[in-house]
């Protein structure tokens, strides 16, 4: 589907990415099957961070990692963490590697939360995209997630990399 009154020229498109970032996140509630509350998408923040180190047995993840994934002070990270605790989606353990540490990790109520989140997720864009061609819609998943390895891959490599080219 292509706007009429959108970007005409290519600076023009690549200057509006940024702004349709912002436009995304405001529209994140988007009332589709299995609503999600404005307080547990805040969880899913933290949430989605513990479940995706749950896929490598290596990793562990603790405030500190929350707090670094999230790009917050570790105290802001400590109280959205405590907030998943409280509300039964989070538990601390004790660190394999290091029993010194405490590490997190979900409940079955937070992989449940997590669950609805990803189901709400995948109905929200079905429903953002209905008119659009099959194509078009799994070409942009495709290039979204491409994005994503490349800001992973972009974070893994590190300022130190970026100053030596």
């Amino acid at each position: 589907m292509t706007t009429t009154n959108g970007p005409k020229t290519a600076d023009e498109l690549l200057d509006a990415v940024g702004p349709a970032f912002s436009k995304l996140r405001r529209t994140a509630l988007l009332e589709v099957e299995h609503p999600v509350s404005t307080k547990d998408l805040s969880r899913t923040l933290v949430l989605n961070i513990v479940l995706e180190a749950t896929q490598d047995p290596d990793r562990e993840i603790t405030v500190g990692a929350v707090a670094e994934h999230l790009v917050v002070d570790p105290s802001v990270a400590s109280r959205m963490v405590s907030d998943n605790i409280k509300a039964g989606y989070l538990v601390r353990g004790a660190s394999q590697q290091d029993g010194r540490r405490s590490v997190l990790h979900l409940t079955p109520a937070g992989r449940d939360l997590m669950a609805r989140f990803r189901r709400h997720q995948r109905s929200a864009f079905e429903y953002i995209t209905a008119d659009w061609t099959s194509h078009d819609r799994l070409e942009f998943a495709r290039l979204m997630l491409q994005y994503v390895d490349s800001l992973a891959a972009l974070r893994d490599r590190g300022p130190a990399a970026d100053a030596a080219e």
